[in-house]
């Protein structure tokens, strides 16, 4: 006699990487209402899952709602948990983090992430079970990527992710029926977590904007992402055999955005977000007397105030940047706080890079790149197009060529300090800077010091 196997099959839904990209989120969230609702006639098991990243306070909706608009939006899409990414943990004050899900109506998921005493913030949780429609237990886990210097600024402590992941993971695996976790670490973590810990059935993936059209194995684990900026929406399927208490099968898909049902009214839905975020930066930050133009290739008089707001701000004996941070100029008139957003969106903080005379000098060197100008840079925060001019602010060299950072000549031993992008300090462009001794200047923008220093120098001006 034949004997039917009792099977459940769990849905799972997923999103990473939004970006507050919100071109695709009306056809997104409208396509994850139904299916949820389309599963609770069926009497099936769904859960809906953003992998971090959802905001970005390069979008004026976002900056100007501190991110609670984003939650919104994740709430009236019906998500049940969520972890976060570099750019809630680290682009948002700590003030603005530990308030930002106030409101939220999913969980927040997210195991390596601490108060400095060691405590767990309580707008968080390290895991979460969730029961199936039969009774099965899921076990979500999470952790985000260890940007150890940044968080210890803003007063966090992180510690490392996948050791964290792994200890919860064993922890829990007794009293659930599978685990599944909520990764924004990247590709390559995620491929060595799955091979580190076999408890581990399913793993979210993000960060590294990676796609994965039919998932991916490593081992017994799959691994699933929907690359970036909202293109994808993910769909994970377990077939879980209760009689054995194992899975008996899984497999992930994605949905293209560009296939979702759409409304001519989505446009004018993205359109209202962006106005909304607009108006409530509609605050007056400074007078501007005269008008400051912008060229992407040469230095330029905005180009001259902005480097005199770092050098006022950090006190530094110089600083570098680059022409294509400014996204248009600035008129004459009331600078708002939306101008200044507009003009840089970037989630982009100063550092101040303590170097020698020689290591200056070789960034200078590395700076007269003829290519650099009209390279094409993508992420590092940066959300403008080209790199632009190389800029170098309080550097001069006299008719004699000696060169002077501020008051200091430049010599081999000479102790420099240099005020910067932290974009530039990761390595990529200017490798010294990766290894030197610096301060990263949390939580304001570059923006922020733009407008400090413009309060600071037309106070008073109509």
């Amino acid at each position: 006699m034949n004997m039917q196997k009792k099977m459940e099959t769990i849905y799972f839904y997923h999103t990473n990487d939004i970006h507050s990209h919100f071109d695709t989120w009306p056809q997104i969230s409208r396509y994850l209402i139904s299916k949820r609702a389309e599963h609770k006639e069926r009497e099936e098991t769904c859960l809906v899952f953003d992998i971090g990243d959802h905001v970005d306070r390069s979008h004026p909706f976002t900056d100007g709602t501190a991110g609670k608009g984003n939650v919104a939006l994740l709430n009236s899409a019906g998500y049940d948990a969520i972890t976060i990414g570099n750019n809630e943990g680290i682009t948002m004050s700590k003030k603005a983090l530990n308030t930002l899900y106030e409101g939220a109506n999913f969980d927040v998921i997210i195991c390596n992430l601490f108060e400095t005493d060691d405590s767990t913030p309580k707008w968080m949780k390290p895991y979460e079970i969730y029961t199936t429609v039969t009774g099965l237990k899921i076990g979500v886990i999470g952790a985000t990527a260890q940007y150890k210097e940044f968080y210890a600024k803003l007063d966090w402590r992180i510690v490392e992710p996948r050791e964290a992941l792994q200890k919860i993971a064993k922890s829990i695996r007794p009293q659930v029926d599978m685990i599944v976790c909520l990764s924004h670490l990247g590709i390559h973590e995620d491929r060595l977590l799955a091979a580190e810990c076999k408890e581990i059935d399913v793993i979210f993936g993000a960060h590294t904007h990676h796609l994965l059209m039919e998932g991916e194995c490593v081992d017994s684990t799959l691994l699933a992402a929907t690359g970036k900026f909202g293109q994808y929406v993910g769909k994970v399927v377990v077939q879980f055999d209760i009689d054995s208490g194992r899975i008996a099968n899984k497999h992930a898909t994605i949905i293209p955005a560009s296939e979702l049902e759409s409304e001519e009214a989505d446009v004018e839905r993205v359109n209202r977000l962006i106005e909304d975020g607009k108006q409530s930066m509609d605050e007056k930050v400074f007078y501007n007397p005269f008008p400051l133009k912008n060229d992407l290739f040469k230095e330029s008089p905005l180009s001259s105030f902005f480097g005199k707001s770092l050098i006022a701000y950090t006190d530094a004996d110089c600083a570098l940047f680059n022409g294509g941070l400014f996204l248009g100029g600035l008129e004459q008139g009331w600078v708002t706080k939306a101008d200044l957003h507009a003009l840089l969106p970037h989630p982009i903080n100063l550092c101040v890079v303590q170097l020698k005379g020689t290591e200056l000098l070789e960034i200078i060197r590395l700076s007269k790149n003829e290519e650099w100008p009209k390279t094409e840079i993508k992420g590092l925060g940066f959300r403008g197009t080209l790199m632009g001019a190389l800029i170098f602010a309080n550097l001069h060299e006299t008719e004699s060529g000696q060169l002077f950072a501020g008051q200091k000549e430049v010599l081999p031993e000479t102790n420099i300090s240099l005020a910067t992008l932290d974009m530039f300090t990761f390595g990529f462009f200017f490798p010294t800077l990766k290894d030197a001794e610096k301060d990263y200047i949390m939580p304001e923008f570059i923006r922020d010091v733009l407008g400090w220093y413009g309060k600071e120098t037309f106070a008073g001006t109509l």
